[in-house]
């Protein structure tokens, strides 16, 4: 092809075709959704005249119920209770599960916190979160919650590095301290993996896991799926639905009732 201002929809369509033949619904939708944002870019900068993308439609990929790995409160509860607090660690990572289990934060969301992103106000202790697309969100601590925060920030000094990161690197040297660092979300994963397998629970968790356990608790103690949307930053009830798990639990109690 001679230039890319030669690019028609027939052309999208056709290299669509070709991608669902060795790639999942999704990705392909992920692809031609970065070609549509591509060349709205190219058209903006008067490069090409047209989307041709615009008007390609993606396959069909509808999701009904998430795949986020969820907890039951009390395998919730016995994970952050199994967590050690006698070390900066200890408290540090107590603290950042329990802040996505309470708040219903995304890890990204948790990670990018400073410390003055934990504040009070109206006596109460708030989070300041920014999700996805930058939007801001703030967030009343639970009272458990707001006794992690403050046992972490209090026991590690982060009141003297208001703007530094909340949630840190361990340094090298004796004692392990904190660094400047933001601790990666890699790094997160792999010590969820290792605090839940000292706890005794099989169940494979992402980061996400949390969230999804959060939601999933509030809804089964009679939390609103509107409520619980506004608390997790959705912009739809559908998505919030994703990280609802007593659809399982409902199908482990019908599974039960075959009796042979």
């Amino acid at each position: 092809m001679p230039s890319i201002a030669a690019v028609q929809p027939l052309h999208v369509a056709a290299w669509i075709e070709l991608q669902q033949q060795t790639h999942a619904a999704p990705t392909v939708k992920a692809r031609l959704a970065a070609i549509r944002q591509l060349f709205d870019w190219l058209v903006t900068g008067q490069v090409v005249p047209v989307n041709p993308a615009s008007s390609v439609r993606g396959p069909s990929h509808a999701v009904k119920q998430g795949k986020t790995p969820v907890l039951s409160p009390e395998e919730a509860r016995a994970l952050i209770d199994c967590i050690e607090v006698t070390t900066i660690a200890g408290m540090r990572d107590r603290a950042l599960v329990a802040i996505m289990v309470y708040s219903f934060a995304r890890i990204g969301a948790v990670l990018g916190m400073k410390v003055d992103d934990v504040y009070t106000q109206q006596r109460r202790l708030w989070v300041r979160l920014r999700e996805k697309g930058g939007k801001g969100h703030a967030m009343p601590c639970h009272h458990n919650l707001e006794t992690y925060l403050t046992a972490y920030i209090d026991g590690a000094g982060l009141d003297a590095d208001p703007k530094g990161p909340l949630f840190r690197t361990l340094g090298r040297s004796k004692g392990r301290p904190l660094t400047r660092t933001p601790l990666p979300q890699a790094s997160a994963y792999l010590m969820i993996r290792r605090r839940a397998a000292a706890a005794g629970i099989a169940t494979k968790l992402s980061n996400h896991s949390f969230r999804a356990t959060g939601i999933t608790a509030y809804l089964k103690n009679g939390g609103t799926p509107e409520k619980a949307a506004q608390m997790a930053n959705h912009v739809s009830t559908r998505t919030t639905q994703l990280y609802d798990g007593r659809r399982e639990e409902l199908s482990l109690d019908e599974v039960e009732r075959i009796r042979v």
